[in-house]
């Protein structure tokens, strides 16, 4: 376990190529946004699906097969590539760096370090992430059916990997890379009721600024998941994507000019 790992080490990290989430517990809230919205926040080649939609989870997986469990949230928004319908990644808090390291590197989630917490007490569930001093976003379910089986079906996520320029020019250190990646469920209950999402303006994490129109379903599931391999797709334009691809950092856009 030293700087060089062993040929067994390599042998033993690349003979997981799915993650696997046994058990995993996660709240869920489906709502529409402003088609405007959406169509701002999407970098191209990605373009906005037909329907305007957002999702948000917190989740807590209990254990999974690299090691102890954690907490993990994210902002999605409903996007088309290809004429395939799925989910772009806004914003992907999480309480594990070890695993923050895992998601970013490999697949291009932006993940951040926060605090996460999910609480169920009887039909009441409630989870939050706070990051920086801010309650990024709070959300709340009152569940009240329980369902045989999941009605949703997860499409794949797009995400985006990309090296900013070592030169600290104005640009990236090669491409940019359009990532498919597509997640299994095993779901072992599925419970939904009347929720919401509440947002504190937060300048690290805007994920205020994608908008709460209607709420579609709000939703708890305990599932057994699995994370397949990505694949890249596609590429971004460097100079039409560089808006886009601080959503890893934490650029507020303030500076000290001494």
């Amino acid at each position: 376990m030293g700087f060089v790992k062993t040929a067994e080490e390599l042998d033993r990290y690349f003979a997981l190529s799915t993650r696997t989430f046994p058990g995993a517990q996660v709240l869920g809230i489906m709502y529409e946004t402003d088609p405007a919205i959406i169509e701002g926040v999407l970098p191209r080649p990605l373009e906005p699906a037909e329907d305007p939609w957002a999702l948000s989870f917190i989740a807590h997986y209990p254990v999974t097969n690299l090691g102890p469990g954690y907490h993990e949230s994210a902002l999605f928004v409903r996007c088309r590539y290809g004429g395939e319908v799925g989910n772009y990644c806004l914003s992907m808090p999480i309480d594990d760096e070890a695993r923050m390291h895992n998601g970013r590197d490999i697949y291009g989630f932006p993940k951040k370090m926060a605090r996460i917490e999910l609480t169920r007490e009887g039909h009441g569930v409630e989870g939050w992430i706070e990051r920086l001093g801010y309650r990024v976003a709070t959300i709340r379910a009152d569940l009240q059916v329980s369902m045989a089986e999941s009605p949703i079906t997860p499409g794949p996520n797009f995400l985006f990997k990309y090296a900013p320029a070592a030169d600290l020019s104005r640009g990236f250190d090669g491409k940019v890379f359009l990532v498919r990646q597509q997640n299994d469920l095993d779901t072992q209950s599925f419970e939904m009721g009347p929720g919401e999402i509440v947002f504190e303006h937060s300048p690290y994490d805007p994920w205020y600024e994608i908008e709460v129109k209607r709420v579609i379903s709000a939703f708890y599931m305990v599932n057994n998941i699995s994370l397949r391999p990505g694949k890249i797709v596609g590429e971004a334009d460097p100079d039409a994507f560089l808006p886009h691809s601080f959503i890893m950092t934490d650029f507020s856009g303030d500076f000290d000019d001494d």
